[in-house]
């Protein structure tokens, strides 16, 4: 892929660089420490699209020709949003609830430039089947999946094991969106 200009990722996210890197686009991370609060009257798309968006907001001073890509994942239960789990308890506690549920994941993605800022995301519906007990343990304990939206990572043992379908994208559940992405990169000029 032709990049007409630097790409900058601010995520630390292993799947992310992944997901990028796959495109085929040569990048850049440059991270900065973004408060994550939104407010509490947003909806689950706009609660994905404000936290990329506001990410994206910390960098706009910072910008001359780069092109910046900021992403945030949530994951929805019903109307409950699992943020990620700040321990073993929260994470048993989350699981638990995808047990034998389905649950939607969305992301929300900005790219920002010095000139513009396109906002969008994605959703993907997923099936859990029913775990266990010990099976949820075993990923907590095994995987540490304390970084991530709702628990657990699709990619990983529990996604293998656990997961019975999904509706909507794969890589969007990773947490990017990726096919949108490359349209949007193409609408914006930035790719050929």
């Amino acid at each position: 892929m032709n990049l007409l200009r630097p790409l900058l990722l601010a995520s630390n996210s292993p799947r992310r660089k992944e997901l990028l890197a796959g495109l085929g686009l040569d990048f850049q991370i440059k991270v900065k420490e973004v408060h994550e609060d939104f407010p509490d009257h947003l909806k689950r798309a706009e609660v994905a699209e404000y936290l990329a968006s506001h990410k994206a907001d910390a960098y706009q001073h910072d910008l001359q020709h780069e092109v910046l890509l900021t992403a945030d994942t949530i994951v929805c239960l019903e109307d409950r949003i699992l943020n990620k789990p700040a321990n073993y308890e929260e994470a048993f506690e989350m699981l638990s609830a995808l047990s034998g549920t389905s649950h939607e994941v969305i992301t929300g993605v900005c790219v920002l430039m010095k000139e513009q800022k396109a906002v969008f995301h994605d959703s993907t519906k997923v099936y859990f089947k029913k775990l266990t007990k010990a099976e949820i343990d075993y990923y907590i304990r095994n995987y540490q999946p304390f970084d991530k939206a709702g628990a657990y990572g699709i990619q990983e043992w529990i996604g293998m094991i656990g997961i019975e379908r999904i509706e909507g994208s794969y890589f969007n559940v990773m947490g990017l969106p990726v096919e949108k992405l490359y349209a949007q990169l193409k609408a914006l000029g930035v790719v050929r």
